[in-house]
């Protein structure tokens, strides 16, 4: 059960780690200072596997609309992907995934809004930055250094997301026995490193909680996995970047009011210690997050 004294043992048996702060990110010309307010990513996905299937946008017009309606909603990033991560998703080539961001990002792009490109392929990754995406989900590890290289070249920001393949689509099981985040925060370090020495400097770091996992497949079993990594967020902030969750929707626990699962996650994420929130629900979160920043129960 979550309540007060669970969460207050976890900020007592981690005292010196709660409150750090991370730098300010930067994306595009726009300077985002996360601790003093939340930063809403919202989701536009070209695929029809997608399993939120209010976020699918079946066409070039449709996602632009859907795009510019996320903005005037609150979202400060539109975050566009062409290929599932879920397990039954179809394989999306880099020409078809190409020819599916590309006319949206430009379009987005002209219209000032800052694009995230979601993909684990380097040539998906140059052809959208050409295109004018200013922030890139990579949810891969294979060619890392290629798409370092590129995103430092374009100055644009990235997310690095923890993948424990080559890319998203590999499935791996998560050691539900450990702590997770001594793992992760070596993972996220080491990467870092990695991605700073090919000169990027605007930063991400995602936990992949939107993930499938082999051992994930029971809803509770997920449910609890998710919610400890998003209360534990804030021992991940002594690597100084930002944290973005893509936040669960948990279907077989909030059944039909499944879109109500966002807005409940965010509050851990939040407590937790997260910048950048992923949603599908951006008019839900933004009334969270106002909530959460301005209200004070002392």
């Amino acid at each position: 059960m979550i309540s007060l004294s669970t969460l207050a043992e976890l900020a007592e048996a981690f005292r010196s780690e709660v409150d750090l702060p991370v730098a300010p990110l930067q994306v595009g010309d726009r300077t985002f200072d996360l601790d003093a307010r939340p930063a809403l990513m919202g989701c536009v996905n070209l695929s029809h596997d997608s399993t939120y299937r209010d976020s699918i946008a079946p066409s070039t017009a449709a996602a632009v609309r859907r795009g510019r309606v996320l903005v005037a909603q609150g979202a400060d990033f539109v975050d566009l992907g062409a290929e599932s991560s879920t397990l039954r998703a179809a394989r999306v080539g880099s020409d078809q995934q190409i020819a599916a961001l590309v006319p949206v990002i430009e379009q987005l792009s002209a219209d000032g809004v800052l694009v995230s490109a979601e993909t684990y392929r380097p040539d998906v990754v140059e052809a959208c930055l050409k295109a004018g995406a200013a922030m890139v989900n990579f949810t891969g590890r294979a060619g890392e250094d290629e798409v370092f290289d590129l995103v430092a070249r374009h100055r644009a920001a990235v997310i690095l997301c923890h993948v424990r393949g080559g890319d998203v689509r590999e499935v791996t099981d998560v050691d539900l026995a450990a702590d997770p985040l001594p793992a992760m925060l070596d993972y996220f370090a080491a990467r870092i490193e990695r991605a700073r020495s090919y000169g990027v400097d605007r930063l991400l770091i995602d936990p992949g909680m939107g993930f499938f996992y082999g051992n994930l497949t029971d809803a509770m079993t997920r449910a609890r996995h998710q919610t400890k990594v998003l209360l534990n967020t804030f021992r991940l902030r002594r690597l100084g970047v930002p944290v973005c969750h893509a936040l669960p929707h948990s279907l077989d626990i909030f059944e039909e009011a499944f879109r109500t699962a966002e807005g409940f996650y965010a509050v851990l994420a939040h407590l937790g210690g997260a910048g950048v929130f992923r949603t599908h629900e951006v008019v839900q979160l933004r009334g969270v997050l106002q909530a959460l920043t301005t209200l004070d129960p002392r």
